[in-house]
């Protein structure tokens, strides 16, 4: 019985990653406008790892979202959709790495918010308060503005070693997105601090909440109100990418921000 499992599974990885390629960026219709990992194949006699399973559940995963793209949650979620995709793309980059613990912790969320996208969007849809523009071109404008403020927000190096002093590029950046969240009243923020890996985990934490905390203070001062921007601070359990050579510290020093619907539960809440 365990022989004929395996042997399914085996076939299964074998479709997915041996069969599969995925369509050149901009190919793939409207799912496929952001990057797709690129897995090495799995070869008929290599033996199955737990990396298999993960990959495996990532491909569920980004096939979920695609089926919710294709039923329009992006024009009536745009920021939840658009952070969908990029955890995609980052538990991609996990996969490769071999950073399997963050891949699956990072699957667990990523699973989570689909399926409370799924549930939001068959409400909006019974109640039809989301009704998906007849003209694919129109309504283009909610989706480029929350992937607009996105990447305002998550950009540019950010903070200097042992700092939560601000880059001024960066505060520019701030600026521009307060000013386009004041205009919309339909997101929240939720800014979590990070550091990199040099110094106690204590002394990361804290100065990854400072750097949270700075950047809220910046978003205040340019007028946006407090209570749509919510601090969270993981230290330097979560790096973007693993070492410690200076670009990497660089790149590690910073904050993450989620551009959230404003009735959209956080997960620090739970």
């Amino acid at each position: 019985m365990n022989k004929q499992k395996l042997l399914i599974l085996s076939l299964g990885f074998l479709s997915i990653s041996g069969c599969t390629s995925f369509a050149e960026p901009g190919e793939g219709g409207e799912a496929e406008n952001y990057p797709q990992a690129a897995f090495s194949p799995v070869m008929p006699d290599q033996p199955l790892g737990p990396e298999h399973g993960l990959r495996f559940d990532w491909e569920l995963a980004a096939r979920h979202l695609d089926i919710l793209i294709l039923e329009k949650a992006e024009w009536c979620f745009p920021a939840t959709v658009h952070q969908a995709k990029q955890n995609e793309a980052r538990i991609a980059r996990e996969l490769e790495g071999g950073l399997q613990l963050d891949a699956a912790n990072d699957l667990i969320i990523q699973r989570n918010l689909l399926k409370r996208l799924e549930r939001q969007l068959d409400y909006v849809k019974r109640q039809e308060t989301c009704q998906p523009p007849s003209d694919s071109n129109s309504g283009n404008s909610d989706i480029e503005l929350a992937q607009k403020i996105y990447d305002l927000l998550n950009r540019d190096n950010q903070f200097a070693f042992n700092s939560a002093e601000l880059n001024p590029k960066y505060i520019v950046n701030l600026s521009e997105a307060s000013q386009l969240l004041i205009k919309n009243q339909d997101f929240k923020l939720l800014v979590t601090g990070h550091a990199d890996a040099v110094g106690e985990e204590d002394g990361n934490q804290e100065l990854a909440l400072k750097r949270a905390k700075q950047v809220k203070r910046y978003l205040s001062i340019f007028g946006l109100a407090q209570n749509r921007i919510h601090v969270d601070a993981v230290g330097s359990n979560d790096p973007y990418f693993e070492g410690t050579e200076p670009h990497v510290r660089l790149t590690n020093r910073r904050v993450t921000i989620e551009l959230l619907e404003l009735d959209q539960p956080l997960q620090l809440e739970q």
